[in-house]
């Protein structure tokens, strides 16, 4: 088990689910929203007490940050963070643009049955993309190639669900996959992060949404 304090910022259904499955293995994390600790009271009642609520800032203190929020958030919430200074900065993010449902549909779109728009990166991949809002940090990409509604359940048809990761800095990468393994998964690791990220990036990598599970 990772002995590194962690932290979540974005309390949806990445932030959260991801929450749940650290307080099934009693793993301790803060996790923080952009409208304040009082705004997860019964979400913490409901996990209980290995998950506390905290400010963005608290949980951007952590040793391992994941970043859970919305591609259309980032630049104003990491622009004004501190200094990472070398911190391990998990990218759960997708380069997509989740649709407002009473906006009719663009044929163009070959995502608007699933309510979202692919992102337009100028050719970069999201990870790479990332890496540039978070200088000093050691990013890993990781728990973003999956429905997050399936998080929670990390025992799956007799096996373990899989999750896969990727990063430049070996030591976070080990220590990733500790949290990894420690929520329960089965961590497969892909390499460098431009050679991963590509890979699992939602919504068109060739890994997302591919839901393995290790028997």
């Amino acid at each position: 088990m990772t002995s590194s304090t962690i932290g979540i910022i974005g309390s949806g259904g990445l932030g959260s689910n991801v929450a749940r499955v650290l307080a099934q293995k009693g793993v301790s994390a803060t996790i923080a929203n952009s409208r304040g600790p009082a705004s997860l009271a019964s979400f913490i009642e409901e996990v209980g007490p290995s998950i506390k609520a905290g400010t963005v800032a608290e949980a951007a203190r952590a040793d391992i940050v994941l970043v859970a929020v919305r591609w259309e958030s980032l630049s104003k919430l990491l622009g004004g963070m501190p200094a990472w200074n070398g911190r391990i900065v998990i990218d759960g993010t997708n380069p997509v643009e989740f649709l407002d449902p009473n906006v009719p549909k663009d044929p163009t779109n070959p995502l608007a049955e699933w309510g979202i728009k692919a992102i337009d990166l100028g050719g970069k991949h999201s990870s790479a993309v990332f890496r540039e809002m978070v200088p000093g940090a050691r990013v890993v990409k990781a728990l973003n190639h999956l429905d997050v509604n399936v998080l929670p359940q990390t025992v799956a048809s007799g096996g373990q669900r899989v999750q896969f990761f990727s990063g430049d800095d070996v030591e976070a990468k080990a220590e990733v996959r500790k949290l990894l393994e420690a929520a329960g998964y089965f961590a497969v690791d892909l390499g460098m992060l431009d050679a991963g990220g590509p890979l699992a990036q939602l919504p068109f990598g060739p890994l997302a949404a591919i839901n393995f599970i290790k028997i």
